[in-house]
């Protein structure tokens, strides 16, 4: 793999990147990341660079609505003051733990961390990873967040059966819960 970053005004900082696994160009713009020119091998940098000049229109207005939910995304978070990391971590173990006592739940092992796209997720094996901003939201898209993980544990998927289970622990307020969780996104 091969890395350039190059000043393209007026999107700023770009990082070219040529590499194998690309299989076409692209340009990906996302949240608190650089804005990135994939290509392969067979492509040179100077076509990747006109290939980005010829979609800047493109480039510069997604890269401005990026901008604007990095913003919403920070004075979103940034609204409650920030709990010390452990105290944060002892909060949603316990949360974990609980929840899943209540409703019969078995989870494997659960990891907590400072995520940038995700606020849980739940492997194969029924491990539950939750994202540690989950504290600066409400109790009630908290629970939300973790009830959907455990439900996880017995549905890998979002099929209309998981949504169906997932009702019976939130009051039938599941879609509810996840629009409001999109005004709150880590990244895109």
């Amino acid at each position: 793999m091969s890395i350039t970053i190059l000043d393209i005004p007026p999107l700023g900082s770009i990082v070219f990147s040529q590499s194998k696994r690309a299989k076409r160009l692209s340009i990906s713009i996302r949240a608190f990341k650089p804005v990135r020119v994939a290509f392969p091998p067979r492509i040179s940098l100077k076509k990747a660079r006109k290939y980005l000049l010829k979609n800047l229109s493109w480039a510069k207005q997604s890269l401005d609505y990026v901008r604007k939910i990095e913003k919403e995304h920070e004075t979103t978070l940034n609204d409650k003051p920030k709990l010390p990391v452990i105290k944060a971590k002892t909060i949603l173990r316990n949360r974990l733990c609980e929840l899943a006592d209540i409703h019969g739940f078995k989870y494997n092992r659960v990891f907590i961390r400072n995520q940038k796209t995700r606020w849980g997720s739940c492997s194969n094996l029924n491990n539950i990873n939750l994202n540690i901003n989950l504290v600066s939201l409400t109790q009630e898209l908290m629970d939300y967040v973790i009830l959907h993980e455990l439900v996880h544990t017995e549905i890998k998927n979002h099929s209309k059966k998981y949504w169906a289970h997932l009702d019976t622990y939130v009051g039938g307020r599941a879609k509810e819960f996840d629009k409001k969780l999109k005004k709150h996104r880590l990244g895109l």
